[in-house]
């Protein structure tokens, strides 16, 4: 790994020259540990000498999609409470007679449900939770299920609405109970953050109404609009804490704990589950942008600049951690340094 770790670490100076973000952490490593890891740049360019750290803490954004949503429709799968074929209405009384009826968690997961594509929570339901839940619960599709692939927030929103349902538990403690705790992931949790935990937290963007960068409050309006736990967004967490995580996907019998999911749902969730539909989707993940379906690498990002990257066939993963949003929200610079960093990871 000599060689590419070098690229990786010129690779990862250059953004924070060329300003694509303050700073980074990254690491690649297997089922065992982490092989080589490192941090560039600084936490905040208002404090030049307050440097990035491998213990830095980052907005997940929709990584928050993973390590929350995902984890626990998995533990609900893996333990009987769950099909994923079933139409909600049959077994979900929220739902039951409305436009969600027919729709499957399959369907949300793979992002082929049709719900809408766009939040727009508070312009179209306010600001209080159960209105939120009840309207967005409620609403038309988009388009027919299974019509088309169509990355949407509302997914994840509606599976953690749907895990709570069926755990009797809100979705935080859901993820931590079944997940971040059995794991050791002490860093991961919803935020709002503690002011002690939110003073090592990479800030995010400008926010208008405080005219300072937010650090430790969720930078995606849903997830602040519902009090910092979502299913879209609204998770905190570390390098470390993503290796563990991903280490447990690649082996589950590493002596890491045991989280709900297992490898069945990992299995299950890293293969092609769109059918003929284009662009290819697992359940949340999907192949990563440059690759072959054949070499095995998937991905999830999150808006703020978070990343991971995982391939059983390879028995390998990657993160990136970025704040980005500090100084935009224009995709190309941060897409093209994901790109050549996932393949000097995963060379």
């Amino acid at each position: 790994m000599t060689y590419s770790i070098n690229h990786i670490e010129a690779l990862l100076d250059e953004g924070v020259r060329d300003k694509v973000y303050p700073g980074a952490v990254w690491a690649v490593g297997d089922a065992t540990s982490t092989r080589a890891h490192g941090a560039t740049g600084v936490l905040d360019p208002k404090e030049p000498d307050v440097p990035m750290r491998p213990d830095t803490v980052f907005d997940a954004a929709s990584l928050t999609k993973i390590l929350a949503v995902w984890s626990s429709i998995g533990a609900l799968w893996e333990e009987g409470k769950l099909d994923l074929d079933a139409p909600l209405g049959t077994f979900w009384p929220e739902v039951d007679g409305h436009p969600l009826d027919a729709v499957t968690a399959r369907q949300l997961l793979a992002h082929t449900a049709g719900v809408p594509p766009r939040a727009q929570l508070k312009n179209l339901y306010g600001t209080d939770p159960q209105d939120v839940r009840d309207g967005v619960l409620h609403e038309a599709l988009h388009r027919p299920p299974g019509e088309a692939v169509e990355y949407t927030d509302r997914a994840a929103l509606i599976l953690g609405y749907l895990a709570e349902h069926l755990s009797g538990q809100h979705l935080d403690h859901l993820a931590t109970e079944r997940t971040w705790q059995p794991l050791g992931m002490d860093s991961t949790r919803f935020g709002p953050l503690p002011a002690e935990i939110a003073a090592r937290c990479a800030p995010t963007e400008l926010d208008q109404d405080t005219d300072t960068h937010l650090k430790g409050t969720a930078h995606d309006f849903s997830a602040r609009l519902l009090g910092g736990v979502s299913g879209i967004a609204g998770a905190f967490t570390t390098l470390d804490d993503l290796a563990v995580f991903l280490r447990y996907m690649l082996d589950n019998s590493t002596g890491l704990g045991r989280a709900g999911f297992g490898p069945a749902w990992t299995r299950q969730s890293l293969s092609v589950q769109t059918g003929t539909l284009d662009p290819v989707r697992g359940l949340f993940w999907h192949p990563a942008p440059g690759t072959h379906l054949a070499d095995g690498i998937w991905v999830h990002y999150g808006f703020t600049g978070t990343g991971m990257w995982i391939s059983p066939q390879q028995g390998r993963w990657a993160v990136l951690l970025t704040n980005k949003l500090y100084y935009t929200r224009g995709r190309q610079p941060l897409t093209d340094v994901r790109n050549t960093f996932r393949a000097l990871a995963f060379a």
